[in-house]
């Protein structure tokens, strides 16, 4: 699994969600990479990590493998901050070696079985018609779904470059494909609601007031569940880690030090 890290201080793990890369915690990280020391990976089969098969215990093997980092580097207890389907990685991780997390970080948290894919992208799940269709979608997804939902700014070539290289080429479009028949929500994410109360530690939910993939009924869901959670509503659309890094990166400061003192709370910003 690819791993950047830079600072120093305590420990923090990003997890970048589907179809992205660590890239997408680049402001984040820069602005707290002086008090912490920050590690972010990319995750099978995107950014700079080679592809793996899907199994049943997919969720269960990568959190063992986070897991793995952590020793690796002599980490006793880290701050986990997922975004998207890095959200679900996250609370997996937090639900398996819980005396390892310290605060718990959710952006647009794709955490409940009823979310649904953006339409273009079911299309991928089918069988054959996949296959046909992959390199048509693809093309749509990157060049016109993807730049909206990135609300282009001057960066937003350099992004998508860097998402996009993992499904570049010939065979791209097909492996892009098969990154996203990893499971359906409704059988994937079919446990979540039922553990989120067992989560114990600070949690931080972020969400975007303008976010056309994840509810906001999601987020609230989630705060009201894990126990000591709150929440916080940002100007954003999906990409919040990029459209709102410098906020962000100060609410995460903050959280790591002060903890969750008022679990429930909603805060805009």
């Amino acid at each position: 699994m690819h791993l950047v890290s830079c600072g120093s201080g305590d420990p923090v793990l990003f997890i970048h969600g589907m179809p992205t890369s660590s890239y997408l915690w680049k402001g984040v990280i820069q602005r707290l990479c002086g008090s912490f020391k920050c590690f972010a990976v990319d995750l099978p089969g995107m950014g700079e990590t080679p592809g793996r098969p899907y199994d049943a215990n997919f969720l269960r093997h990568l959190a063992e493998q986070l897991d793995q980092i952590r020793i690796e580097n002599n980490i006793e207890k880290w701050h986990v901050v997922g975004h998207d389907a890095g959200s679900v990685i996250a609370v997996h991780y937090a639900r398996y070696f819980p005396q390892h997390v310290d605060h718990l970080a959710l952006l647009s948290p794709a955490l409940f079985p009823e979310l649904k894919p953006f339409f273009l992208l079911e299309a991928l799940r089918k069988p054959i018609l996949g296959e046909i269709l992959a390199p048509l979608i693809g093309q749509i997804f990157w060049k016109i779904a993807m730049r909206r939902a990135l609300e282009s700014s001057e960066q937003t070539s350099a992004i998508l470059d860097d998402f996009y290289r993992p499904f570049s080429g010939f065979a791209g479009s097909w492996h892009f494909m098969r990154v996203l028949r990893w499971g359906k929500p409704s059988s994937v994410l079919a446990e979540v609601p039922g553990f989120l109360p067992s989560l114990r530690m600070p949690t931080l939910i972020f969400q975007g007031s303008r976010d056309p993939a994840i509810p906001e009924a999601f987020a609230r869901r989630a705060s009201e569940l894990i126990p000591n959670a709150r929440m916080i509503i940002l100007d954003s659309g999906h990409f919040i880690p990029l459209n709102q890094s410098e906020p962000v990166a100060a609410r995460l400061a903050r959280f790591f030090v002060e903890g969750s003192s008022r679990p429930g709370e909603v805060a805009c910003a």
